[in-house]
């Protein structure tokens, strides 16, 4: 697996104690939380917007057994429509060799590199065979995902407006108390570059 020098998310040394099936949740739980900054590894999607009993802890290579299963480097925070899209899904080795994949967030860079935003659908895009694999495996496109991008997006053109909208104070205290949302959603995503050979 490629690997890069600045991957989205920093990961810190873990829980000393040695991580099993039946501890897994409570010894990992706040390094997750802490390192992927209460997000999803794979949709960017913030835990005030997917409660707690919707963000779970996922293998990221199902296929490990024994004590390398556990292993907090296999371990990412994703939500529940993630996790449960993936499961135990792996590439075999021949979809491996033609670079289909699962993207790691912790070793490499995703967004920006493979995935890309379509500034008019909000749909993610591709221009490799990893990130056309990765997107389908965990059902990027969701309706909800996709929605919360285009919300977002709607959101920071109107919080740009909001020093010339006009309205009583408690219509712009409103306003405000919805444009401050934004913190919690689906960060902006890079567009496509120009000309790019998209993968559909």
């Amino acid at each position: 697996m490629p690997s890069s020098s600045n991957p989205r998310i920093k990961r810190g040394p873990g829980p000393p104690d040695r991580l099993t099936d039946s501890n897994v949740r409570v010894k990992a739980w706040p390094h997750l939380l802490a390192d992927f900054k209460s997000r999803c590894g794979y949709t960017m999607r913030h835990r005030l917007d997917d409660p707690d009993s919707q963000m779970e802890i996922d293998h990221f290579d199902p296929t490990l057994e024994g004590a390398a299963r556990n292993q907090y480097s296999n371990l990412m925070l994703a939500t529940a429509h993630c996790n449960n899209f993936k499961r135990k899904t792996w590439p075999h080795k021949a979809l491996q060799e033609q670079g289909y994949r699962f993207l790691n967030p912790t070793v490499e860079q995703d967004y920006g590199v493979h995935l890309f935003e379509n500034p008019e659908t909000h749909e993610l895009e591709t221009t490799t065979s990893e990130g056309r694999y990765h997107i389908d495996m965990l059902d990027l496109n969701n309706n909800a995902f996709v929605r919360e991008r285009k919300t977002r997006a709607e959101l920071r053109k109107l919080r740009k407006t909001l020093p010339t909208l006009g309205g009583s104070p408690s219509q712009l205290s409103e306003m405000i108390r919805m444009l401050s949302a934004v913190r919690s959603m689906i960060p902006p995503i890079a567009p496509p570059p120009p000309g790019a050979d998209l993968i559909y």
